[in-house]
Protein backbone atom coordinates (compact mmCIF):
# COMPACT_ATOMS: atom_id res chain seq x y z
CA UNK A 1 0.00 0.00 0.00
CA UNK A 2 1.31 3.44 -0.95
CA UNK A 3 0.10 6.66 0.70
CA UNK A 4 -1.24 9.31 -1.66
CA UNK A 5 -0.50 12.16 0.80
CA UNK A 6 2.64 12.88 2.82
CA UNK A 7 0.70 13.07 6.09
CA UNK A 8 0.79 9.93 8.20
CA UNK A 9 -2.35 7.79 8.09
CA UNK A 10 -3.92 6.77 11.40
CA UNK A 11 -3.58 2.99 11.06
CA UNK A 12 -6.26 2.38 13.70
CA UNK A 13 -8.89 4.76 12.29
CA UNK A 14 -12.26 3.09 11.81
CA UNK A 15 -13.47 2.85 8.24
CA UNK A 16 -16.91 1.74 7.10
CA UNK A 17 -18.32 0.37 3.88
CA UNK A 18 -22.07 0.00 3.35
CA UNK A 19 -23.32 -2.70 0.98
CA UNK A 20 -26.46 -3.92 -0.64
CA UNK A 21 -27.06 -7.49 0.50
CA UNK A 22 -26.25 -9.06 -2.88
CA UNK A 23 -22.91 -7.28 -3.19
CA UNK A 24 -21.94 -8.20 0.37
CA UNK A 25 -22.82 -11.88 -0.09
CA UNK A 26 -20.85 -11.88 -3.34
CA UNK A 27 -17.81 -10.51 -1.49
CA UNK A 28 -18.06 -13.26 1.14
CA UNK A 29 -18.43 -15.99 -1.45
CA UNK A 30 -15.58 -14.79 -3.67
CA UNK A 31 -13.24 -13.18 -1.10
CA UNK A 32 -12.99 -10.27 -3.52
CA UNK A 33 -13.52 -6.54 -2.97
CA UNK A 34 -14.95 -4.54 -5.86
CA UNK A 35 -13.12 -1.43 -7.10
CA UNK A 36 -15.29 0.70 -9.41
CA UNK A 37 -14.22 2.97 -12.26
CA UNK A 38 -14.98 6.70 -11.69
CA UNK A 39 -17.16 6.55 -14.82
CA UNK A 40 -19.54 4.32 -12.79
CA UNK A 41 -20.05 6.92 -10.05
CA UNK A 42 -23.21 9.02 -10.03
CA UNK A 43 -21.16 12.06 -8.93
CA UNK A 44 -20.59 14.20 -12.05
CA UNK A 45 -17.94 16.22 -10.15
CA UNK A 46 -15.69 13.17 -9.71
CA UNK A 47 -12.10 14.12 -10.59
CA UNK A 48 -12.89 17.80 -11.18
CA UNK A 49 -10.07 20.35 -10.84
CA UNK A 50 -12.47 23.31 -10.55
CA UNK A 51 -16.20 24.10 -10.63
CA UNK A 52 -17.60 26.96 -12.70
CA UNK A 53 -20.55 28.93 -11.30
CA UNK A 54 -23.98 27.83 -12.58
CA UNK A 55 -24.46 31.17 -14.36
CA UNK A 56 -20.98 31.22 -15.90
CA UNK A 57 -21.25 32.56 -19.48
CA UNK A 58 -20.77 29.97 -22.22
CA UNK A 59 -18.04 30.84 -24.71
CA UNK A 60 -18.67 29.11 -28.03
CA UNK A 61 -14.92 28.75 -28.55
CA UNK A 62 -14.77 26.33 -25.61
CA UNK A 63 -17.89 24.25 -26.14
CA UNK A 64 -15.71 21.35 -27.28
CA UNK A 65 -13.45 19.83 -24.63
CA UNK A 66 -9.85 20.87 -24.82
CA UNK A 67 -7.40 18.10 -25.68
CA UNK A 68 -5.97 17.98 -22.15
CA UNK A 69 -9.40 17.63 -20.56
CA UNK A 70 -10.30 14.95 -23.07
CA UNK A 71 -7.17 13.02 -22.09
CA UNK A 72 -8.20 13.20 -18.42
CA UNK A 73 -11.60 11.74 -19.29
CA UNK A 74 -9.92 8.94 -21.25
CA UNK A 75 -7.78 8.04 -18.22
CA UNK A 76 -10.74 7.83 -15.85
CA UNK A 77 -11.63 4.32 -16.97
CA UNK A 78 -8.13 3.16 -15.93
CA UNK A 79 -8.64 4.23 -12.31
CA UNK A 80 -10.35 1.70 -10.03
CA UNK A 81 -11.55 2.93 -6.65
CA UNK A 82 -12.97 1.52 -3.42
CA UNK A 83 -14.68 4.14 -1.21
CA UNK A 84 -14.99 4.01 2.59
CA UNK A 85 -16.50 6.26 5.27
CA UNK A 86 -14.36 7.58 8.14
CA UNK A 87 -16.28 7.41 11.43
CA UNK A 88 -16.07 5.89 14.89
CA UNK A 89 -19.71 4.82 14.72
CA UNK A 90 -22.29 3.55 12.24
CA UNK A 91 -24.14 6.29 10.33
CA UNK A 92 -27.89 6.56 9.79
CA UNK A 93 -27.24 8.73 6.71
CA UNK A 94 -24.87 6.15 5.18
CA UNK A 95 -27.39 3.37 5.80
CA UNK A 96 -30.02 5.32 3.89
CA UNK A 97 -27.79 6.42 1.02
CA UNK A 98 -25.65 3.37 0.31
CA UNK A 99 -27.44 0.38 1.81
CA UNK A 100 -30.90 0.50 0.21
CA UNK A 101 -32.58 2.60 2.88
CA UNK A 102 -31.06 0.57 5.74
CA UNK A 103 -31.80 -2.79 4.08
CA UNK A 104 -28.12 -3.59 3.64
CA UNK A 105 -24.97 -4.54 5.52
CA UNK A 106 -21.96 -2.58 6.80
CA UNK A 107 -18.46 -3.71 7.60
CA UNK A 108 -15.94 -1.93 9.79
CA UNK A 109 -12.18 -2.10 9.26
CA UNK A 110 -9.01 -0.02 9.70
CA UNK A 111 -6.10 0.95 7.40
CA UNK A 112 -3.97 -1.55 9.33
CA UNK A 113 -6.43 -4.34 8.57
CA UNK A 114 -6.56 -3.30 4.92
CA UNK A 115 -2.78 -3.52 4.71
CA UNK A 116 -2.90 -7.10 5.95
CA UNK A 117 -5.98 -8.09 3.96
CA UNK A 118 -5.59 -6.88 0.38
CA UNK A 119 -3.68 -9.30 -1.82
CA UNK A 120 -1.36 -8.11 -4.61
CA UNK A 121 -3.40 -7.42 -7.74
CA UNK A 122 -2.33 -8.43 -11.23
CA UNK A 123 -4.54 -7.55 -14.16
CA UNK A 124 -2.89 -10.35 -16.12
CA UNK A 125 -1.00 -13.29 -14.52
CA UNK A 126 1.97 -12.54 -16.77
CA UNK A 127 1.99 -8.86 -15.84
CA UNK A 128 3.44 -7.17 -12.75
CA UNK A 129 1.67 -6.19 -9.52
CA UNK A 130 -0.35 -2.96 -9.71
CA UNK A 131 0.30 -0.29 -7.08
CA UNK A 132 -2.40 0.25 -4.46
CA UNK A 133 -2.74 3.90 -3.37
CA UNK A 134 -4.59 4.83 -0.17
CA UNK A 135 -5.54 7.91 1.78
CA UNK A 136 -8.32 10.21 2.99
CA UNK A 137 -10.09 12.45 0.51
CA UNK A 138 -9.26 16.16 0.86
CA UNK A 139 -12.04 18.70 0.26
CA UNK A 140 -11.63 22.09 -1.45
CA UNK A 141 -13.89 24.96 -2.46
CA UNK A 142 -13.55 24.36 -6.19
CA UNK A 143 -15.66 27.43 -6.91
CA UNK A 144 -12.70 29.51 -5.65
CA UNK A 145 -9.60 27.52 -6.58
CA UNK A 146 -8.34 25.37 -9.42
CA UNK A 147 -6.26 22.32 -8.55
CA UNK A 148 -3.15 21.77 -10.67
CA UNK A 149 -0.67 18.96 -11.33
CA UNK A 150 -3.02 16.47 -9.74
CA UNK A 151 -2.03 13.11 -11.22
CA UNK A 152 -3.62 10.31 -9.17
CA UNK A 153 -4.32 12.82 -6.39
CA UNK A 154 -7.18 14.05 -8.58
CA UNK A 155 -9.17 11.09 -7.25
CA UNK A 156 -8.42 11.99 -3.64
CA UNK A 157 -9.71 15.59 -4.02
CA UNK A 158 -13.37 16.59 -4.00
CA UNK A 159 -15.54 19.68 -3.97
CA UNK A 160 -16.25 21.04 -0.48
CA UNK A 161 -19.97 20.34 -0.88
CA UNK A 162 -19.17 16.62 -0.45
CA UNK A 163 -17.16 16.96 2.76
CA UNK A 164 -19.96 15.32 4.77
CA UNK A 165 -18.93 12.01 3.16
CA UNK A 166 -15.65 11.94 5.16
CA UNK A 167 -14.24 9.58 2.58
CA UNK A 168 -11.20 7.30 2.59
CA UNK A 169 -10.17 5.71 -0.69
CA UNK A 170 -8.22 2.84 -2.14
CA UNK A 171 -7.09 3.28 -5.75
CA UNK A 172 -5.50 0.94 -8.26
CA UNK A 173 -4.36 2.56 -11.51
CA UNK A 174 -4.12 0.46 -14.68
CA UNK A 175 -2.18 3.11 -16.61
CA UNK A 176 1.03 1.06 -16.88
CA UNK A 177 -0.86 -2.06 -17.91
CA UNK A 178 -2.60 -0.08 -20.64
CA UNK A 179 0.71 1.34 -21.88
CA UNK A 180 2.11 -2.18 -22.17
CA UNK A 181 -0.87 -3.33 -24.22
CA UNK A 182 -2.67 -5.33 -21.52
CA UNK A 183 -6.42 -5.27 -22.12
CA UNK A 184 -8.08 -3.19 -19.41
CA UNK A 185 -11.71 -3.44 -18.27
CA UNK A 186 -14.09 -0.53 -18.91
CA UNK A 187 -15.76 -0.95 -15.53
CA UNK A 188 -14.52 -2.24 -12.19
CA UNK A 189 -12.13 -4.91 -11.01
CA UNK A 190 -12.35 -7.47 -8.20
CA UNK A 191 -9.37 -7.63 -5.85
CA UNK A 192 -8.73 -10.68 -3.67
CA UNK A 193 -8.73 -10.11 0.08
CA UNK A 194 -8.32 -12.09 3.29
CA UNK A 195 -11.76 -11.62 4.81
CA UNK A 196 -10.62 -12.55 8.31
CA UNK A 197 -8.00 -9.80 8.22
CA UNK A 198 -10.22 -7.18 6.54
CA UNK A 199 -13.39 -7.36 8.62
CA UNK A 200 -13.38 -6.18 12.21
CA UNK A 201 -17.13 -6.58 12.49
CA UNK A 202 -20.29 -6.79 10.41
CA UNK A 203 -23.42 -4.75 11.18
CA UNK A 204 -26.85 -5.82 9.96
CA UNK A 205 -28.97 -3.01 8.54
CA UNK A 206 -31.89 -2.00 10.79
CA UNK A 207 -34.47 -2.65 8.05
CA UNK A 208 -33.27 -6.11 6.97
CA UNK A 209 -35.78 -8.96 7.01
CA UNK A 210 -35.22 -11.99 9.26
CA UNK A 211 -34.47 -14.13 6.21
CA UNK A 212 -31.83 -11.68 5.03
CA UNK A 213 -30.25 -11.54 8.49
CA UNK A 214 -30.18 -15.34 8.65
CA UNK A 215 -28.56 -15.48 5.20
CA UNK A 216 -25.81 -13.05 6.19
CA UNK A 217 -25.12 -14.88 9.46
CA UNK A 218 -24.95 -18.21 7.61
CA UNK A 219 -22.60 -16.88 4.90
CA UNK A 220 -20.40 -15.22 7.53
CA UNK A 221 -20.13 -18.46 9.52
CA UNK A 222 -19.06 -20.34 6.40
CA UNK A 223 -16.00 -18.09 6.06
CA UNK A 224 -15.23 -18.22 9.78
CA UNK A 225 -16.37 -14.76 10.88
CA UNK A 226 -19.92 -15.45 12.07
CA UNK A 227 -19.14 -14.27 15.59
CA UNK A 228 -18.42 -10.77 14.24
CA UNK A 229 -22.01 -10.12 13.12
CA UNK A 230 -23.83 -7.46 15.15
CA UNK A 231 -27.23 -5.81 15.11
CA UNK A 232 -27.47 -2.09 14.38
CA UNK A 233 -27.74 0.24 17.36
CA UNK A 234 -30.72 1.74 15.51
CA UNK A 235 -32.67 -1.34 16.55
CA UNK A 236 -32.25 -0.37 20.20
CA UNK A 237 -35.21 0.66 22.33
CA UNK A 238 -35.31 4.42 23.01
CA UNK A 239 -36.17 5.50 26.57
CA UNK A 240 -37.64 8.91 27.39
CA UNK A 241 -37.59 8.96 31.18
Amino acid sequence: MRQIWDDEIDSAERLWRYFKVGRFVSMLESSRLYFAAPTQFADRFEGAAAVLPPDFPVDSRYQEMEFAEGAVFALRKLMKISCWHRAEYESDAMWKLYAEQSKGVAICTTPNRMRAAIKPFRLDPAYGIEDLWVGPVSYFDLMKIRLRRLGKKRYFCKHLAFSWEREFRLLISLEMASEFGVKTPEKGIEVEVYLDALIEHIVLGPELSKDECDLIVEKSRKVGIGERVRKSSLLGQPRFI
